[in-house]
């Protein structure tokens, strides 16, 4: 992978990214994101962000050698705090955990006044991104599943809108199904979204069968048990 040539996850992030756009990739590491969109001339700035030395400095490299220099700068620091506010219009967090990339999000809330797009690459946990950024007012407007290298990656897309409306008329128990699985894979599943939550089910089963070795019904067995019987229901 190169700032020519990106995975299939890295891509599919970037596909979603709107041509023209100025864009803040958070946790950027070599900075081949927003390299590869400069490229193509599909953005017009960006803003590499990472917390970290190595990765810091790699990007920073990464940049220099692709001629970008004055288009794309690299700042270290931790989450939003590399960016100004409005300075930006599209963010892109990718190959984080769901738990983490909310937490970033509600940390740096400030700089997303002006932000149009969320596009979001969690490894685990996605439904925690749906659940808090519908009560924030982002619009979940895509969502896709890939499987690649053995691993399966989910991309969420969030406009800035209406955060209710994807689950607008939806009952308790389809709500429930859709902030887990995603009402727009739910609706398009392919054969990474089986192969996930098949192994997502499997998960479950041997939590339960842990948790039943110990006394008492606990809450989140309760929370196990709903999980499972909504992944049922949902490859039956």
């Amino acid at each position: 992978m190169n700032d020519k040539l990106l995975s299939e996850r890295l891509k599919t992030v970037a596909n979603f990214v709107p041509v023209g756009s100025s864009v803040a990739d958070i946790g950027s590491d070599h900075a081949y994101l927003p390299c590869y969109l400069m490229n193509k001339q599909h953005i017009t700035f960006a803003v590499a962000g990472e917390v970290n030395e190595g990765p810091y400095q790699s990007a920073v490299n990464q940049v220099k050698r692709s001629g970008f220099t004055r288009e794309i700068t690299v700042r270290k620091g931790n989450g939003l705090e590399v960016l100004s506010p409005g300075e930006v219009d599209v963010i892109t967090i990718a190959g984080m955990g769901g738990q983490l990339i909310r937490d970033i999000l509600l940390e740096g809330r400030e700089k997303l006044a002006n932000v149009k797009r969320l596009v979001l690459q969690p490894n685990v946990a996605a439904h925690l991104l749906r659940e808090r950024l519908s009560d924030l007012d982002w619009e979940l407007v895509d969502e896709c599943i890939l499987e690649e290298d053995h691993k399966v990656y989910e991309v969420l897309v969030f406009d800035a809108g209406n955060g209710k409306r994807p689950y607008e008329g939806m009952s308790d128990k389809e709500l429930r199904k859709s902030m887990l699985v995603g009402p727009i894979l739910l609706k398009n599943q392919n054969e990474a979204f089986r192969t996930k939550w098949q192994n997502e089910l499997s998960k479950r089963e041997r939590i339960l069968t842990s948790l039943t070795k110990t006394h008492g019904v606990s809450d989140k067995e309760a929370q196990v048990k709903n999980e499972r019987d909504i992944i049922k229901e949902v490859l039956s």
